[in-house]
């Protein structure tokens, strides 16, 4: 289970953001029992998936709309891009975020399939300075329970989770190393990372 969504390693987030979300106030009084209800329902939406009995197709299809509606993509893909996002025109910006909303729902929805057969459970939350972590435990067959926690945080004007962690892994690392090396291969060339990431899909 090194590879897949759960590559233990390619499915999550990066910590750097943590920083980053850290230093932003939140847009309103959120709770962590807020941030663990939101938590909520991500997870019984995946359970759901994972019990209806679909086709493995239409399984990934239903996992990549869950992503798009509980993930922060426009946070996830402003800390993908790093520095190189500060040369962005704003129509650039909204550009690649439109891109790789695609490319990251598409990509993680198929990770999702890793659950079938199993199931996530919410353990707890606790409030990290301007943002939450709620942490589950998954269990897939064949291997032994593994937790998976979210960062939540209402900074974009809603609660929706930026980052996660599977048994210390971060996804935004994963995803600033990803779209960096793909940076470096295209010599910085934006556009030329988008049609790569729309070629991808």
């Amino acid at each position: 289970m090194t590879k897949g969504l759960i590559d233990r390693r390619s499915f999550v987030f990066s910590s750097t953001l943590l920083a980053a979300s850290a230093s932003s106030t939140l847009g309103w009084a959120a709770t962590a029992k807020d941030a663990e209800v939101l938590v909520e329902k991500l997870v019984a939406e995946i359970n759901a998936v994972i019990s209806s009995g679909n086709s493995e197709s239409v399984m990934v299809r239903q996992f990549e709309e869950i992503f798009k509606s509980y993930a922060d993509v426009p946070t996830i893909a402003r800390y993908a891009l790093g520095n190189d996002a500060r040369g962005l025109s704003q129509s650039q910006m909204e550009k690649f975020i439109k891109v790789y909303s695609v490319y990251v729902s598409h990509k993680y929805g198929r990770r999702f399939r890793e659950f079938i057969g199993g199931k996530i459970v919410v353990q707890k939350s606790r409030p990290i300075k301007s943002f939450f972590e709620v942490e589950t435990l998954a269990h897939l067959k064949g291997w032994e329970p593994f937790t998976v926690s979210f960062l939540v945080s209402n900074r974009s004007g809603k609660l929706l989770f930026f980052n996660m962690f599977i048994e210390g892994i971060n996804m935004l690392l994963s995803e600033r190393t990803e779209i960096g090396a793909m940076l470096d291969k295209r010599r910085g060339d934006v556009e030329k990372v988008m049609k790569d990431l729309q070629n991808s899909i």
